[in-house]
């Protein structure tokens, strides 16, 4: 059975955890709070008298005091293995107009010297994992200099899924915001010879890090699993939004373009991290954002670590 710590950095804010995966340590970086989708735009199905049964209801950090709406982060999970520095999403970005979403438009947030705190400089990352390639996601791959967006990470390889790049590279999606958000956000690192591309069939990239497909949310959603003297995490990517999907995995967000597949996606994750004691590192969940999956009866439960 695979088991966690956790630390206080010494050199990051107080509230900064440092888990503990083998001989690999896994820190997040905030960028910010969402906390203006109501519970019904972000889960279609939300049913308020459903989901107060759950333990995830008491969880003040992960609702408004009124149950009306879901707080969501956006953040960058930092891997350091004995060998490399490593970023997993990098979250919306500064600069980035989107016109789309208010709430992510034009953002100034101190993420680089957030990153700094946790020793990290963007010229010592050497590797970009991007599970997908949405708005909030992979903004900060690149930065705005001089009227230019170039690679914030000039020295990492950006490695993500090639059908998501294929999707939206197209002309007809040039106005739709994953279309938008790939012309200043992936393209540039396409265009400087710093980005690999995964197949469809996922596989290994890094001794022990491998992306596994998990479409749904987007034709080319990937989980990222990392194991490491026989413990293991999962990065779930936007397989789940919020924590009351772990009691009630048939809820979709609003941002799955296929909710079917990834209602099979997510119950995958699910089996996976409660059948292999992982913890589940996620994208959005607010809190610690990070936790276990336990198995209750014919569900699941979450546990926030």
């Amino acid at each position: 059975m695979a088991t966690y710590t956790t630390e206080r950095s010494e050199n990051a804010p107080t509230e900064t955890k440092i888990y503990k995966v083998g001989e690999v340590t896994i820190a997040r970086v905030s960028e910010k709070l969402i906390t203006d989708f109501t519970c019904d735009f972000l889960l279609p199905d939300w049913d308020a008298a459903a989901a107060q049964k759950y333990p995830a209801w008491g969880n003040a950090t992960c609702w408004d005091a009124e149950h009306k709406h879901a707080i969501v982060s956006t953040h960058t999970w930092v891997v350091k293995t004995p060998q490399h520095t490593i970023l997993i999403d990098t979250a919306t970005g500064n600069d980035k107009p989107r016109p789309f979403l208010a709430s992510l438009d034009h953002l100034h947030e101190p993420y680089l010297e957030r990153l700094a705190a946790l020793g990290v400089t963007p010229e010592s990352v050497d590797f970009v994992l991007l599970t997908h390639l949405h708005v909030d996601h992979v903004g900060w791959n690149t930065k705005l200099v001089d009227g230019r967006w170039v690679p914030t990470f000039p020295n990492a390889r950006y490695i993500f899924p090639k059908a998501d790049s294929d999707e939206f590279s197209k002309p007809e999606n040039s106005e739709i915001p994953s279309g938008i958000c790939y012309v200043d956000s992936v393209l540039p690192v396409i265009e400087a010879g710093l980005a690999e591309m995964v197949g469809e069939q996922g596989g290994e990239v890094l001794d022990g890090i491998s992306f596994i497909p998990t479409p749904g949310h987007c034709v080319g959603h990937m989980s990222i699993r990392l194991t490491s003297r026989g413990e293991e995490a999962l990065f779930g990517g936007d397989l789940l939004h919020h924590p009351i999907q772990v009691y009630l995995p048939d809820w979709k967000s609003v941002f799955c373009a296929d909710p079917e597949r990834a209602r099979e996606s997510r119950e995958w994750a699910l089996n996976y991290a409660a059948d292999h004691h992982a913890i589940y590192f996620s994208s959005h969940f607010a809190d610690t954002s990070a936790g276990l999956v336990t198995r209750n009866g014919g569900g699941f439960e979450w546990q926030f670590i």
